[in-house]
């Protein structure tokens, strides 16, 4: 076995590889990025060694970097993850010129599954179903539309490099091929470097069931059970869960014989992942869709559900270990179910987020859970890499267990100072047909957003709004001096206190009753007066701030964090909110907005990657502006309403922050009306 391997990724994989080669008594080198210089992954390694800026094709993408890396610290191996390298022939061969192990496949099975095409036609030769698609590489534009047109929409259209649903766009119609072509060479390009396309039929409600192997070095490859992986948004898996509910030991044991032969007809050693579609209605019929030539983000529930560490087969196997005598014969105990905590806001399409982790709370201590985490107090979460920075994964003794299991530890999630999915995901293991098992990979977009309470958006709920005017009139001050109380005491007594607060974009005016401590009687705008108490809780050193708070009789834990500009985060259920207290001598929120209302701001932090118009071009509503890039995922700004434009504030290559305006679209209408002020860059 190794005695020391360099991990060549970051975040929660980082993090997770390291925790198993501790186990092993194997040291962990960390390589980083500037940007990621104080990471957790850097903090559990035992050295760590800079790659680089930022930008990933600077730093975790430069091969000559990572093994002049492994070769200063002197490591023996390097264990790429998932993502990055992990898929990239190029590490594996040069891993093997510089004297070093890879943990993974060799470079030519990585160079075979790798490339879509080619993979189809080599497991199609070893007899496996492949979807109907495009079978020749490199076609043009034109050539990719007849093939749309040949097999019949809808289509998928998708990158023949990469995985992760990078680039791949659903084309409903013969009016949709060319956009959709062209989006998906730009993000493919920009993903892998490479945008050959491939199409391909797109079933309607499809299942997407993945099959997870392992091979030796020694001629032996097995299945360890199928992964069901249907509940996706833009073609990115949000939750896992093994087995599949939709799976029996007859189709198991047809896809897991399938998967072994697509393993073995491209020479596959290590631990691999072979991906099958599935139609919801005939289980029976499935066909291949491609091979991670690496570890899944999934992993941890075939580990839950077989009692097994992936991770230490892989550095087995790499270090020339036969597997174990039945390791292809075990049968799963019980249910796991996995969900990605994304920074990304669901209500807003999913967008990505960012920022920095103020304050954190994991459920590490609840029974049959797992958390795979990147987070620590202080992470900064850029546009730079994947928005996915932690996964809880919960195990039972039947899916429904595992299901409940997991709700509660979302529940128990606090991730303040950024917006992130795990509001929407409890919403989504609520909904009826996930409870019943009835999953397919368009579910998500169905359903959207606005599931359960409303909570999951980032407007607060009006007990949230009273619970901030309260907690800022009665926080930080002693209630009971009249000099040191923000509720305007007098001499009569108390009176009724009206705060500002704005959260998700709605400003609210609070009427907080007289009173002497913090419990109160409080009105958010219009609506009815609501019995407001609230208490300090005890907390550990690790732990956020925290009340208990009793609304109309019903007792919440709620989190807080106050950054430095001001802004509260507060958690509860899972669910985190933002929001802003006016202090009474700042002007009102409405005098801060004068000018056009036509700025187009980007919704999310990245990389202006293309601009489509100039100043003083007329466009018409919904038109395309210019395309915001972040986190390998592609958004085009377009025009709200029908004008001129009237100022371009960034160009291709531009970094924005969420919120810059990219664009100034002037109504026509408006023109003889307007005061002069012109909008400006927020």
């Amino acid at each position: 076995m190794f005695e020391r391997v360099l991990v060549a990724n970051r975040g929660e994989i980082a993090v997770r590889i390291t925790r198993t080669l501790h186990r092993l008594g194997i040291e962990a080198v960390a390589v980083h990025s500037e940007a990621d210089a104080g990471a957790l992954h850097v903090r559990v390694a035992d050295r760590a060694v800079p790659i680089g800026p930022a930008p990933a094709r600077d730093s975790y993408l430069a091969v000559d970097r990572i093994i002049d890396a492994a070769l200063a610290s002197g490591a023996e191996a390097v264990h790429p993850g998932y993502g990055f390298l992990s898929e990239n022939p190029a590490l594996a061969e040069a891993c093997v010129a510089a004297g070093l192990v890879i943990v993974g496949p060799p470079a030519a099975a990585i160079a075979a599954m790798g490339d879509k095409v080619r993979a189809k036609a080599l497991v199609a030769a070893a007899g496996v179903a492949v979807v109907p698609g495009s079978v020749e590489r490199d076609l043009d534009d034109d050539a990719l539309a007849a093939e749309a047109h040949r097999i019949g929409f809808p289509v998928l259209v998708k990158p023949s490099a990469g995985g992760g649903g990078k680039g791949m766009r659903v084309v409903a119609g013969a009016d949709e091929v060319a956009d959709q072509i062209a989006a998906a060479r730009r993000e493919a390009r920009a993903a892998f470097g490479d945008d050959t396309l491939l199409v391909e039929r797109f079933l309607a409600t499809p299942r997407h069931l993945e099959i997870q192997v392992l091979a030796d070095t020694h001629g032996q490859v097995v299945h360890l059970g199928e992964r069901e992986c249907s509940l996706q948004r833009r073609h990115q898996k949000i939750v896992e869960e093994a087995p599949s509910p939709l799976v029996d030991d007859r189709a198991r044991a047809a896809m897991g014989a399938a998967a072994v032969a697509a393993a073995r007809a491209c020479g596959y050693t290590g631990a691999g992942t072979v991906e099958f579609i599935v139609s919801a209605d005939r289980p029976d019929e499935f066909f291949f869709m491609e091979m991670n030539t690496r570890l899944q983000v999934e992993h941890p529930v075939t580990e839950a559900v077989l009692g097994l560490d992936l991770v230490e087969w892989q550095l087995r196997v790499a270090a020339g270990e036969p597997l174990a005598p039945g390791l292809g014969e075990l049968v799963p105990r019980g249910h796991a179910i996995e969900a990605r905590v994304y920074a990304e806001d669901p209500s807003a399409g999913f967008l990505p987020t960012g920022g920095t982790v103020l304050a954190l709370h994991e459920p590490t201590d609840h029974p049959g859970v797992r958390v795979d985490s990147g987070l620590a107090v202080g992470t900064v979460v850029g546009s730079d890499y994947d928005p996915m920075v932690a996964k809880v994964v919960a195990h039972g003794t039947d899916r429904d267990d595992a299901r409940r299991r997991l709700d509660a530890a979302l529940a128990d999630t606090a991730v303040l100072g950024l917006t992130t999915n795990v509001g929407f995901l409890r919403d989504l293991l609520a909904h009826p047909d996930v409870v019943a098992g009835r999953l397919d990979t368009g579910l998500v977009d169905r359903l959207a957003t606005g599931q359960g309470d409303g909570d999951s958006s980032t407007q607060a709920p009006s007990w949230v709004v009273a619970l901030v005017a309260l907690w800022w009139l009665t926080g930080g001050t002693d209630p009971h001096h009249p000099w040191d109380r923000r509720d305007g005491w007098t001499v009569a007594g108390g009176r009724t206190t009206t705060i500002t607060v704005e959260t998700g974009g709605t400003t609210h005016e609070v009427a907080v009753g007289p009173g002497a401590g913090a419990d109160r009687s409080v009105a958010v705008g219009d609506g009815p007066s609501m019995a407001v108490s609230l208490s300090p809780l005890a907390r550990s050193a690790d732990d956020p701030e925290g009340a208990s708070v009793v609304v109309d009789g019903r007792r919440r834990t709620v989190r807080r964090a106050v950054a430095p500009d001001g802004t509260w985060w507060l958690a509860h259920g899972g669910r985190t909110w933002a929001a802003r207290v006016e202090e009474p001598w700042e002007a009102h929120p409405g005098d801060r907005h004068l000018g056009h209302q036509g700025p187009v701001l980007a919704p999310m932090p990245g990389t202006v990657t293309e601009v489509l118009v100039a100043a003083g071009d007329q466009v018409h509503h919904g038109e395309a502006l210019a395309v915001v890039e972040a986190m390998k995922m592609e958004f085009t700004l377009r025009a709200p309403f029908d004008g001129v434009v009237s100022a371009v504030h960034a160009s291709a290559g531009h970094r924005v922050a969420l919120g810059d305006a990219v664009v100034t679209v002037d109504d026509q209408a408006d023109d003889d009306a307007t005061d002069g002020d012109e909008p400006r860059p927020r």
